[in-house]
């Protein structure tokens, strides 16, 4: 399987630090998961980047604005050869 560069929870951190709350899901109170998926390409580049649940408000939008800027993951292997993997990967969010 695919892997960031520094681990699961080194991206799943960065995510979160780079993840701008917009504007106006903060003033409606949203709170809930995107989830997002995307295509872990052989060099370890993310494309393909869509969202599967948009909870409104520019949530989804944002979530797409901070996986574009990634860094590149260690690409998935098979029988000794880099594949393509679609991952999935939930985005939650609070308004504390």
């Amino acid at each position: 399987m695919p892997e960031p560069v520094g681990g699961m929870s080194a991206f799943v951190n960065w995510v979160g630090k780079n993840y701008a709350y917009p504007d106006r899901a903060l003033e409606q109170g949203i709170k809930g998961s995107v989830i997002a998926t995307f295509v872990v390409e052989t060099d370890g580049s993310l494309t393909d980047i869509a969202i599967l649940l948009d909870i409104g408000f520019g949530t989804g939008d944002e979530a797409i604005r901070v996986l574009k800027k990634a860094a590149k993951w260690k690409p998935g292997v098979q029988n000794g050869v880099p594949v393509r993997v679609k991952y999935t990967l939930p985005i939650k969010l609070s308004t504390l």
